[in-house]
C-alpha cells in the first residue's frame, strides 16, 4: 500500500493562486459561476474548497473516475508527486506522451491533480481537499500492475547448461575445468575464452546440453577461475565465498555475469585479462546482482505478468535508484531473455511466469542422510540433496562421469585422487567424506586403494623451484638416462636440483622410467596469491539502495484492491445524463449547448448550477460530423496554439480510430484539406505521422493546455 503524503490545503491554493490571472479566472468561473466584483482571490478559493468538500460533489468526482483515472491517480502516489516526463516513461507502451498529457489536464479541470513549483521543475500532485475521495484510488495499484495466476512451470530446474546449475552441476562443471586444464585457445584470453576444439568434444560428451564457452565465460566473470601459465586454474577461496551465498543470490550473480557475458564486452574484458584490471567489472558485476536482487524482489512467484508490469517495476527501481552504474543501466529486455534462459522465468504468450528454484535442499553443513550412492566401488552418483559444498569437495578429487538432466555422477580415479592430494586432501579426509555423504555404505576396497595411491604419492614427488625428491628405495631413478639429463646439483640424499623449469619436462621423464604417481603440491605461494585475490572481491551486494526501497511504501506487485473502492461507470453515465436532460430544457445557442454539452462528456459538470450560461466563457473546442468549416477552424487554432488534439475517424468496416496527437500542417489535396499530425512524443521511434481528410474527421477536438503552463 502507497503511503502518500498529500501537500496541505494551503500549498495547493498556493499553486492555485499562482496561475495566470486569465486562467485562475476561468477555472473558477466554470465551477463557482459567475463571480461578481469586487473579489477576494483567497476567498474564492475557499468557496472552492467548501463546495468539494461537499458530500454530494464528492460523490460525483469519484463517480467519474474511471480506470484510466485510477491508473494516473495510484502512479503519481507511487511516484511521490513526479515531474511528467517521469510519468510520462512510467507508462510508457500504453500511453504516448500526447494521450497522457491529455489525461492529465482533464484531471487538472476536475480538481483531481494540481501542479507546483520545486525547484526547476512542475511536479503533480493529487488535491488534499479530496483525500477522502481519492485514498482508496491510492491503496490499490493492481491497475498498475496487473498479473493473473500462472500455469504450473513446465521448464525442468537445471534441464540445460543455460540454466543456473544445481550444486551438483556446479560441482560437476569445475571439477571437468580442475582435470582439464588447457581448455582454452591460448589467443583468446584477454578478450573472451574460446574453447579448444578437443574440450568443447569431452565437455559435449560430459554435458551434452552445455555451452562451454558461456559457461566458462560466466565462471570468468565470478572469478571462479583465472587464466595463468596457459591453463585455466581454479581459484578456490572465491569458489569457497560463492558457495556460503545462499540459492537465491547465486542465481542472481550467475545471472548478472551471463548478462556481461553476452551483452557488455567493455565490462567484460576485465575479468579475461592476465592484468589486475577486475576492479571496474566486479564492481559492475555486484551492481547488476544488486539491480536483479531488487526486480526479483518486486515479483510475486506463481503469478504471470505482462510485459507492462515488468517494464513498469523496474521503471520504478530506476526512479528510486541511488546506486551509480556509471551511466549505463542493464537493458531489462536483455535480462528477462537471460531470465527466460536460465528458468527464472517462463514466457507464455505477452505474459512472463515467474519461478524460483526451489531451495530447501540448499544446505550447506553437514548432511544427515546419504547424498550419495555408491554404485559401484568407484562411481558415484550424486543425489539433488547434496550441499554445495560438499559436492564441491567431491569434485576436487573425482573426475566427471556424466552431468545431464538430473543424472550427475562422479567416478574415483588415480589420477583424480592424486589431483586432490596435491591440493592438500589427505586419504583419510576422503574416506572420511564418502563416508558421511554415503551413510557409511563405502567399500572396502575403496580404503584400501586411496591408502594405496597416498603410500605411492608420497614416494616421488616433485617441489616448485624445481627440486625433485626421491624416497630412499626409489634413488635409483636419479641414475635412468631420461632423469639423469635434468639433474645439475645432488642437494642432499634424495634431494635433486633440476635444469628444466618446468614441471612438464620433469614429470615426462620420470614417465618414461616407469612411475606413473608423481606428487606435485601447490606451492605456499599459490595458495596465499589465491587467499589475497578472494579479499580483493568478495559477494557482496551493494544493499543500500534495495533496503531504501524496501523501506518505503513500494511493494506493489502484492497490493489489493481497497474494500471502499468502486468504479461504477453506469453511475458516471447516469449522472451525465442527468445533466443532458436538464441541458436539453434550457433555452441556449446552439454554440451555447455544444460547449456545455462538451464539458458534460469531459466529466466538468460537477452540479446544475455549472450549466448557467453566464457563469461560462465560450470557447469553440470541438468539431462534430459535417461542420466543415468548424473542423477547419479548429485544426488551424491548434498549428497556431501547438495544442494537442483528438481526432476520430471510421475504419472502411466501421470500427472508431481515437488518436491523440499534435499537429503539423494542413494541407491542400484535390480541393480538400488534409489535417497531418503525428502521435508520441518527440522521440523517432515513439512517432507515428497520419494524414487525414477533413471531411473524414468525425470528431475533431483541440485540447486546451495546462493551466499550471511549465
Amino acid at each position: 500500500m502507497s503511503t502518500y503524503t498529500f501537500k496541505s490545503i494551503d500549498e495547493w491554493k498556493a499553486a492555485l493562486m499562482n496561475l495566470h490571472e486569465g486562467s485562475f479566472f476561468e477555472l473558477l468561473r466554470s465551477v463557482l459561476g459567475n463571480i461578481k466584483t469586487p473579489f477576494n482571490k483567497q476567498k474564492l478559493l475557499n468557496d472552492l474548497a467548501a463546495l468539494l468538500l461537499k458530500d454530494d460533489i464528492q460523490k460525483v468526482i469519484k463517480a467519474y473516475i474511471d480506470e484510466v483515472d485510477h491508473k494516473i491517480i495510484a502512479a503519481v502516489a507511487l511516484l511521490n508527486d513526479p515531474v511528467s516526463r517521469i510519468l510520462e516513461a512510467f507508462f510508457a507502451g500504453e500511453f504516448t506522451g500526447a494521450e497522457l498529457s491529455a489525461f492529465l489536464i482533464n484531471l487538472e479541470e476536475r480538481f483531481i491533480l494540481y501542479r507546483y513549483k520545486n525547484e526547476e521543475s512542475m511536479c503533480l500532485a493529487l488535491n488534499p481537499v479530496l483525500k477522502q475521495v481519492l485514498a482508496p484510488f491510492i491503496a490499490d495499484t493492481s491497475p498498475l500492475f496487473p498479473g493473473f495466476a500462472a500455469a504450473e512451470a513446465s521448464v525442468s530446474a537445471g534441464s540445460t547448461m543455460t540454466c543456473i546449475p544445481d550444486n551438483r552441476g556446479m560441482a560437476a562443471l569445475l571439477a571437468f575445468i580442475l582435470d582439464t586444464g588447457d581448455i582454452i585457445r591460448s589467443d583468446s584470453a584477454a578478450s573472451y575464452p574460446k574453447v579448444r576444439k578437443k574440450a568443447i568434444e569431452a565437455g559435449k560428451r560430459i554435458f551434452p546440453e552445455m555451452d562451454l564457452e558461456l559457461a566458462l565465460g560466466i565462471l570468468f566473470c565470478l572469478e571462479l577461475c583465472r587464466f595463468e601459465d596457459g591453463k585455466v586454474v581454479l581459484c578456490r577461496d572465491k569458489i569457497a565465498d560463492y558457495a556460503d551465498l545462499s540459492l537465491i543470490e547465486r542465481q542472481e550473480y550467475w545471472i548478472a555475469a551471463m548478462y556481461i557475458c553476452l551483452n557488455e564486452p567493455e565490462a567484460r574484458k576485465h575479468f579475461f585479462s592476465n592484468e589486475d584490471t577486475g576492479i571496474p567489472g566486479r564492481r559492475r558485476l555486484r551492481l547488476i546482482a544488486s539491480q536483479i536482487h531488487r526486480f526479483r524482489a518486486l515479483i510475486e512467484p506463481g503469478k504471470s505478468y505482462p510485459e507492462i508490469t515488468l517494464r513498469r517495476l523496474w521503471k520504478l527501481l530506476e526512479i528510486n535508484d541511488s546506486i551509480d552504474y556509471w551511466g549505463v543501466k542493464p537493458l531489462l529486455i536483455d535480462l528477462l531473455s537471460i531470465m527466460e534462459k536460465t528458468g527464472l522465468l517462463e514466457k507464455n504468450g505477452e505474459c512472463w511466469a515467474y519461478r524460483i528454484i526451489d531451495h530447501s535442499i540448499d544446505i550447506n553443513k553437514d548432511n544427515q542422510e546419504p547424498v550419495i550412492v555408491m554404485d559401484s566401488a568407484f562411481s558415484i552418483v550424486l543425489l539433488p540433496e547434496i550441499s554445495l559444498t560438499d559436492a564441491l569437495k567431491l569434485g576436487a578429487f573425482c573426475l566427471v562421469k556424466e552431468c545431464t538432466g538430473n543424472s550427475v555422477s562422479f567416478e574415483l580415479k588415480r589420477s583424480s585422487t592424486v589431483r586432490g592430494f596435491d591440493q592438500g586432501i589427505e586419504a583419510e579426509d576422503i574416506l572420511e567424506l564418502l563416508e558421511r555423504l554415503s551413510g557409511n555404505r563405502l567399500d572396502a576396497n575403496i580404503r584400501w586403494t586411496i591408502k594405496e595411491w597416498e603410500s605411492r604419492y608420497t614416494e616421488v614427488s616433485l617441489h616448485q623451484g624445481i627440486v625433485l625428491y626421491l624416497a630412499e628405495d626409489r634413488r635409483y631413478l636419479a641414475e635412468a638416462n631420461s632423469v639423469k639429463s635434468l639433474i645439475r646439483k645432488t642437494l642432499a640424499p634424495g634431494a635433486y636440483l633440476l635444469s628444466s623449469c618446468d614441471k612438464a619436462d620433469a614429470v615426462k621423464a620420470l614417465n618414461k622410467a616407469g612411475i606413473d604417481i608423481i606428487a606435485q603440491p601447490l606451492s605456499q605461494v599459490e595458495n596465499r596469491r589465491d587467499r589475497a585475490e578472494s579479499r580483493a572481491f568478495s559477494f557482496a551486494y551493494t544493499r543500500r539502495s534495495f533496503s531504501n526501497l524496501q523501506s518505503s511504501s513500494i511493494s506493489p506487485i502484492n497490493a489489493e484492491p481497497a474494500r471502499d473502492l468502486s468504479i461504477d461507470s453506469d453511475a458516471s453515465i447516469s449522472i451525465r445524463e442527468e445533466f443532458r436532460q436538464a441541458l436539453d430544457k434550457m433555452p441556449l445557442a446552439k454554440h451555447e449547448r455544444d460547449e456545455l454539452r462538451a464539458r458534460i462528456e469531459r466529466r466538468l459538470v460537477l452540479s446544475k448550477v455549472q450549466l448557467e450560461a453566464k457563469s461560462l466563457r465560450y470557447e469553440k473546442l470541438e468539431a462534430r460530423g459535417l461542420d466543415y468549416a468548424g473542423k477547419s477552424l479548429i485544426a488551424r487554432q491548434s498549428l497556431e496554439a501547438g495544442s494537442l488534439v483528438e481526432v476520430c475517424w471510421p475504419n472502411p468496416d466501421g470500427e472508431l480510430n481515437r488518436i491523440v496527437g499534435i499537429p503539423q500542417s494542413l494541407e491542400k489535396k484535390d480541393g480538400d484539406s488534409i489535417f497531418v499530425f503525428r502521435t508520441g512524443n518527440d522521440t523517432v521511434n515513439d512517432t507515428r505521422v497520419f494524414k487525414i481528410p477533413l471531411r473524414k474527421i468525425s470528431l475533431l477536438r483541440r485540447i486546451k493546455q495546462s493551466l499550471f503552463k511549465e
